[in-house]
């Protein structure tokens, strides 16, 4: 199958990464909030941690593989959809004016390497790089070189998010801020297009649909069980519209869906910033949304279409061992029992780990309480340097798109 991921835990397989690139250097502080960002990563050192991230998995036998090199395979030797995919970017990139569009796509389209265009796309275009004038004199006066006329795409080295790997399928997903919603074009192309996955991938969300969801608020707690978050960037409309489609969908294996609605605050953004699965019976947890979680079973309707929903007044463990078939469950919680460290590794995505296989899994090494808590439950941990990647709030679960997973 072109995508196999029925767990978080199962032994992971081949995973999809972007390596940070020059939309780093494109970060300024006026832009910063905008762009989602709190703080601007030194590119280089956030390179040379991304890499040993990459190289901890290829020493696990994990296949990695890079969304640009993917992007540059669907569209190297193929002018016609080059030509579209690039029409589109730009579309959607908010660019007004219509001679300026000409212009962009000129410079775009020419650009001889396919891979070094499609980096290009990622890291942004600014004024000064076309050396045109648009004959509108106040405009040209006023224009500074240094201004974006396409924006960078600094978000995208956390590529959990645009697309979520459900089983045999994905969810390709609405993204709630428009800084990131470009970045599911580089998914719809190329899931539709590159060899490996075209015809192969049924979409259980679509980029066009209208409610947000990201893949940080998506779980694949088992074949038959998805956990999914309603947050910040997730909406209880789209859990819905995601749960109609899973359910129709004869290929889909998902029985039952737990949606979880945690705080919409930008420290709690999705699901896995404050909870992953890090053994058959062991999830990390930030202690600061047992006290508020609601859970909510979702299950397939008697008429089609419908959803029968209810609200299940119990705490996560009790809920996720029933589900799981398991006596109990163990709930690391991130800092342990240090209200001060809770906060403060949970802020470093401390709860936000990549599980590589059951009871192994990587971390951000700043992390170094919660890190000793996991080894003390008996959990293998493989730290990473992060200093710099961390700036951008996500964690290694959060950087990592895994496309293959061994079946429990």
């Amino acid at each position: 199958m072109a995508i196999e991921v029925k767990s978080e835990i199962g032994k992971l397989k081949k995973v999809m990464l972007h390596r940070p690139g020059k939309e780093l250097e494109h970060l300024v502080p006026g832009d910063l909030e905008r762009l989602l960002f709190d703080d601007i990563p030194y590119l280089k050192t956030a390179q040379n941690e991304h890499d040993l991230f990459a190289g901890i998995m290829r020493g696990q036998g994990v296949e990695v593989v890079y969304l640009e090199d993917l992007m540059a395979d669907v569209l190297k030797d193929n002018e016609e959809l080059k030509e579209q995919f690039i029409k589109q970017f730009i579309a959607e990139g908010n660019v007004a004016d219509e001679r300026m569009k000409e212009y962009l796509f000129s410079y775009l389209y020419d650009i001889p390497d396919t891979k070094e265009m499609v980096l290009k796309l990622m890291s942004g275009v600014r004024a000064g790089e076309l050396k045109v004038r648009t004959n509108r004199p106040l405009v040209d006066l006023i224009k500074k070189d240094s201004q974006f006329i396409l924006d960078p795409i600094p978000n995208l080295y956390f590529t959990r998010d645009p697309f979520a790997c459900i089983g045999n399928g994905v969810s390709l997903n609405c993204m709630y801020s428009r800084t990131r919603r470009r970045e599911t074009l580089f998914g719809k192309y190329v899931l539709e297009n590159h060899p490996d996955f075209a015809g192969q991938v049924p979409f259980f969300y679509k980029r066009e649909m209208p409610y947000s969801i990201e893949g940080g608020d998506i779980l694949n707690l088992s074949s038959k069980l998805l956990a999914i978050g309603i947050s910040q960037r997730t909406t209880a409309e789209a859990i819905e519209l995601l749960a109609q489609n899973i359910f129709a969908d004869e290929t889909s294996e998902i029985e039952t869906i737990l949606a979880l609605d945690i705080p919409a605050v930008r420290a709690f953004m999705h699901l896995d910033t404050v909870c992953t699965q890090v053994d058959c019976d062991k999830f990390t947890i930030h202690p600061g949304i047992l006290g508020t979680l609601r859970i909510f079973e979702i299950k397939k309707g008697k008429k089609k279409g419908e959803l029968d929903v209810l609200e299940v007044h119990a705490s996560l463990g009790e809920v996720l061992a029933a589900h799981l078939g398991l006596d109990k469950v163990t709930l690391i919680q991130c800092g342990g029992k240090d209200i001060i460290a809770s906060e403060r590794e949970q802020w470093n995505d401390g709860s936000n780990t990549l599980c590589v296989e059951p009871g192994t899994v990587v971390v951000y090494d700043r992390n170094y309480v919660t890190n000793q808590i996991l080894r003390e439950n008996g959990v293998r941990v493989l730290e990473m340097a992060s200093s710099e990647l961390s700036r951008g709030r996500g964690g290694p679960r959060c950087m990592s798109m895994p496309l293959e997973r061994e079946e429990i």
